[in-house]
């Protein structure tokens, strides 16, 4: 099972600091029970309510504040998707994570509720993992951590007690990092994208602007479980206009097409005699997650040396970071997402603070950005966000 790698740490964060406030709603008892169960029993959460549908979660956090809601699909009276603007209404700043079971439905379901206003999205246990629950509850606890601190920040207006905790939780994109010079007649050969909670979206807007005049193959790991990639490769397809597809074994990486690493498989590139191929691995899980970014930035050195452009996006931990310094070490180029526009600056901010970027961007201006140096090659202008 693919596993999340936390964003931040617990440094700042005494037994005397307000706890994550969760809301847990599942139709089934055995289900809420135990995620009831695995959060109360930690430092740092506290159940406020729980609920067996929409309808019902509604009714509990208009009377019970929360940070976070850990919401189910399908319920009946009122179903998960049917809720999320209702509690978003509620409360704009509730971090809203979609639980399902791995189906195609689910998948399909869940990146429709990511651009409702859910956040995040985690599997459901299965009966084995209940049984020996450690990667689930890896998962299950760091996501609910690091959007309760996200959820602190966007009410530190409205809830004063929490000034202590927003302001040990500080952006770290407020701390001066390096950016480092690209060659200027830099021209990249391929494109390498990582990201994760928030990554759907922020995907969406990077390629879609990207588009499909570029020369390059464009290989993209995004931390999600299997059948979900599925989903997500189509909707990049449809949504952006280009060729996408889950990356397959022994697919030949073809110009201006993209190829989204399959869950629970790194994304791997290796040399064939008829050019570069994919290849994909069940090797272990890196920073937690399979697929991984740090593994596919790796391979990518390998085949194409310096000719390396690499984009890191929204996500929780710091996948992409050590192999990101693979890159630049060999020559290539990385651009990060600011923190502004990030749900969570994790995995960029890791980039950025190592000094191992030559911009970081709103996602606004990553795409057009990329798309220039894919296209003219050089450093050139960066826009307005690359010393944000």
């Amino acid at each position: 099972m693919m596993s999340f790698n936390p964003s931040f740490s617990d440094k700042g964060v005494s037994n005397d600091d307000p706890k994550v406030r969760v809301i847990v709603v599942d139709d089934s008892l055995v289900i809420r029970g135990f995620i009831t169960r695995a959060l109360s029993h930690e430092a740092g959460f506290d159940v406020v309510g729980t609920a067996a549908n929409g309808k019902a979660a509604i009714d509990v956090l208009a009377r019970t504040p929360a940070d976070v809601v850990i919401l189910d699909i399908e319920m009946p009276v009122m179903d998960g998707l049917t809720a999320i603007p209702k509690l978003k209404e509620i409360d704009p700043a509730v971090q809203i994570i979609m639980a399902s079971t791995l189906t195609q439905k689910n998948a399909e379901i869940s990146m429709k509720a990511l651009s409702l206003g859910a956040t995040d999205y985690l599997p459901k246990p299965s009966a084995r993992e209940m049984a020996v629950p450690n990667a689930f509850l890896h998962d299950l606890r760091e996501k609910v951590k690091t959007l309760g601190i996200r959820a602190w920040r966007n009410n530190v207006r409205k809830t004063p007690f929490r000034k202590t905790v927003v302001a040990d939780a500080a952006p770290v994109e407020k701390k001066a990092f390096s950016l480092r010079a690209m060659t200027p007649h830099f021209k990249p050969e391929i494109i390498a994208i990582g990201s994760s909670t928030g990554g759907p979206q922020a995907l969406f807007s990077v390629i879609r602007a990207m588009g499909k005049e570029l020369l390059q193959p464009v290989v993209i790991t995004q931390h999600m479980p299997p059948s979900f990639t599925t989903i997500l490769a189509s909707h990049i397809a449809r949504e952006c206009g280009v060729s996408c597809e889950e990356a397959k074994e022994g697919m030949p990486l073809q110009p201006g097409h993209y190829y989204v690493a399959p869950g629970d498989f790194h994304l791997l590139v290796t040399k064939k005699l008829s050019g570069p191929m994919v290849e994909l691995a069940q090797t272990p899980a890196e920073n937690y997650c399979r697929p991984a970014v740090d593994p596919m930035l790796r391979s990518l050195v390998g085949v194409y040396g310096s000719r390396i452009l690499v984009v890191i996006l929204t996500g929780m931990g710091q996948d992409g970071m050590k192999g990101s310094e693979d890159v630049v070490r060999a020559g290539g180029a990385v651009l990060a997402q600011n923190e502004a526009t990030s749900v969570v600056w994790g995995m960029p901010g890791a980039v950025a603070m190592a000094g191992l970027c030559s911009a970081v961007l709103p996602v606004g201006e990553i795409g057009p950005v990329v798309k220039r140096i894919a296209i003219q090659g050089g450093a050139g202008s960066m826009g307005d966000g690359s010393r944000a």
